[in-house]
């Protein structure tokens, strides 16, 4: 067995700390190295120690958790996963910290934590492996173009997408927030309607969506079941449900499903990539982006098989290069394009394939 991965854990529970430590060193491939109850300690810690990863609290004493992190990426950039209790003021908290360079947030059990962060015990060894992993950096603010107006804003068209129109699927998992950014602020108002599945918790989706609708030019929301998909919107899978395409009438709609998780996810891209085969065909776009695992490799797959046009998200501008890797493995991706490059790689295929000339 080769170098464990050495990790510092920071929180003020000292119940949290003790957890974590036994959760990492009960795994033969990793050690917690030390556990600070303040970032202040944990600074010295770091300097000290030259960990691989960190687990950081979202409320810290002493100093913000927030301006911690924004310090440790601008001086010492090193894989971090935060630790962040399932609430609205916390899942705010935790959606910042991944604009600011976190790799990916672990959940907080709301009740009986001990048997919490047991149940949940490999699922943080296996974000702890992928932070390891991960390219630690902060991804460049999207291009915007001169040309973004009010008049285009308001004339942004509200009737449903027919089911013989285009439609884009995305799918993303670790990084993935960052990288949906970037992909989604570009997209004028006019985009065919987007379908996306993002794996994250629960009570982060909500907020995830709402702060990329402040973002975007075009409307982001989570998803509800049975509502029309309509151009010049996006809408995301709660953290709840898995999302499909379905159809009522001449019209796409949201549907969303209880079903057990799949690849241990749900929402699940592989569900939504699945259902958009089935539904829409060669009239779907399929998008892969950063994330952990295989899920959405034979979705895509099924995608391409029914006549879908796929792009997955290039190793070099990744956080993980999980996900887009097995779905090219597969045979599923027709092109590997660059997050920068995304969204007018797509437009251009739209605006050449018969769809409408769409301006970034």
């Amino acid at each position: 067995m080769g170098q464990k991965i050495r990790v510092i854990v920071v929180d003020d529970s000292a119940l949290m700390r003790s957890l974590l430590k036994e959760v990492i060193d009960t795994a033969p491939d990793m050690e917690c190295v030390a556990a600070a109850p303040d970032p202040l300690i944990a600074r010295e810690k770091i300097r000290e120690l030259n960990p691989d990863v960190i687990t950081l609290d979202v409320e810290m004493p002493k100093m913000d958790g927030l301006d911690f992190l924004a310090r440790l990426m601008r001086l010492k950039p090193t894989p971090v996963l935060m630790i962040s209790s399932l609430t609205e003021k916390g899942s705010e908290v935790a959606l910042r910290a991944l604009e600011l360079g976190a790799i990916d947030i672990i959940a907080k059990p709301k009740l009986n934590i001990a048997q919490g962060i047991q149940d949940y015990a490999e699922e943080i060894r296996e974000k702890i492996r992928m932070a390891a992993k991960a390219r630690v950096s902060t991804l460049s603010q999207p291009h915007i173009a001169a040309n973004y107006t009010a008049d285009a804003v308001l004339s942004k068209t509200v009737r449903p997408l027919m089911k013989s129109e285009k439609l884009i699927i995305v799918g993303a998992s670790t990084g993935g927030t960052e990288a949906l950014k970037e992909f989604l602020v570009p997209m004028p108002p006019d985009a065919p309607g987007i379908l996306i599945a993002q794996h994250m918790p629960e009570m982060f989706t909500k907020s995830f969506a709402n702060r990329l609708d402040t973002l975007c030019r075009i409307t982001v929301k989570e998803a509800e079941h049975g509502e029309r998909i309509l151009p010049g919107h996006a809408y995301i899978a709660p953290g709840h449900s898995h999302l499909l395409l379905g159809i009522s009438g001449a019209n796409y709609v949201c549907e969303l499903s209880q079903a057990p998780p799949v690849n241990r996810h749900r929402p699940s891209v592989d569900v939504l990539f699945r259902s958009a085969a089935n539904v829409a065909g060669r009239n779907s776009i399929g998008v892969i982006l950063t994330g952990m695992g295989k899920d959405g490799a034979v979705g895509m797959l099924e995608m391409r098989e029914a006549g879908a046009h796929n792009f997955a998200q290039d190793e070099a501008s990744c956080v993980v290069f999980g996900m887009p890797k097995e779905a090219i493995a597969v045979g599923g991706v027709n092109e590997i394009v660059s997050l920068k490059e995304m969204a007018q790689k797509v437009l251009a295929w739209l605006a050449s394939n018969g769809g409408k000339a769409l301006r970034i």
